[in-house]
């Protein structure tokens, strides 16, 4: 049974030695790798009508779905196809498991957040039940989108095909590409929750990641250029302006974090070499207290008179 290393190395700010942050890290990543194993082994069992959901759109989208000889547009009709002996187990695995990653987003969503957690304050890991709760649809989503999407890209795709001549498609083929679209796709749309996740840590403000708007914008472009296979403009704009959108939500909720805690703490957003600002504003002391001393030192009965030379005593 594993013992969390946090229960070992108790500290009120979450702080522990590096070899417990590391066995941490080991504890939460073996957790979510067994509930993705779990997920994957239930899938199993369905691995064909998995199979069918995602080749149905495909098929459909090239005016094949009801074994018709050729397209709308005239075009001979694709066949998905299967190629080599172990390649039905192969197909079965490979959808299996992408089905366990989708299905298991609460696991290890919720240990990427219990081992970032402990650098938040106590009243701040209240947000754990609503980072999984927002991070769960919005990696299905991204998931939806790329199934969503994937016809589109097949039609497109098979414009190129030369005439007098009939499209194969292997579903390994197939299935390598919906597979990546979908991860990419879904952890694409984990990005806005990523950087208020590390706005909350303390490790990213939201001044700076408004200065990065411009640079950001390009990135989430690019990378929506190269994650989609088609690479056209219309299913790249698909993929970029939700994630464009969310990242501006995310700007906002960062805003809002940073103002709530200057209210709380006004140097709250200094760095560690950064001074605070003082007040030099003089203020007025009030009245002055007279205080009345004595003329001798002590133990000189006279008055100092007979220790005096030159106006000087002799102490001094």
């Amino acid at each position: 049974m594993l013992k969390s290393a946090r229960k070992q190395e108790k500290d009120s700010e979450g702080r522990m030695p590096l070899a417990d942050h590391l066995r941490e890290l080991r504890n939460r990543l073996l957790i979510a790798v067994v509930g993705i194993l779990v997920i994957t082994v239930v899938t199993a069992f369905f691995y064909n009508d998995l199979i069918n959901f995602l080749i149905r759109p495909v098929l459909e989208s090239v005016g094949c779905a009801h074994g018709e000889s050729r397209q709308a547009n005239g075009n001979p009709c694709a066949e998905m196809t299967v190629q080599g002996i172990v390649a039905p187990f192969s197909i079965a695995l490979k959808v299996s498991l992408m089905a366990g990653v989708v299905f298991s987003t609460p696991v290890w969503l919720y240990q990427l957040w219990a081992f970032l957690a402990p650098g938040l304050h106590k009243h701040e890991k209240r947000y754990a039940l609503g980072f999984v709760g927002v991070g769960v649809p919005l990696f299905l989503v991204g998931a939806a989108l790329a199934y969503i999407l994937m016809p589109q890209t097949v039609s497109v795709l098979q414009e190129f095909t030369p005439d007098n001549t009939k499209p194969l498609l292997p579903i390994d083929d197939y299935l390598n590409i919906i597979t990546r679209m979908v991860v990419v796709f879904g952890l694409a749309f984990e990005l806005p929750l990523l950087l208020i996740l590390l706005n909350f840590t303390g490790v990213l403000t939201a001044k700076r990641l408004g200065s990065w708007w411009r640079w950001m914008v390009m990135g989430i472009t690019i990378f929506a250029a190269v994650a989609t296979p088609t690479g056209d403009p219309l299913t790249m704009i698909t993929l970029a302006a939700p994630i464009v959108l969310l990242y501006f939500l995310a700007l906002g909720i960062c805003l809002a974090n940073d103002r709530r805690r200057r209210r709380n703490n006004p140097d709250a957003d200094l760095d560690d070499d950064e001074a605070s600002q003082l007040d030099l504003t003089p203020e007025d002391i009030g009245d002055m207290e007279h205080v009345s001393s004595s003329p001798t030192l002590p133990g000189q009965s006279d008055g100092g008179r007979s220790s005096a030379r030159d106006g000087y005593d002799d102490i001094t």
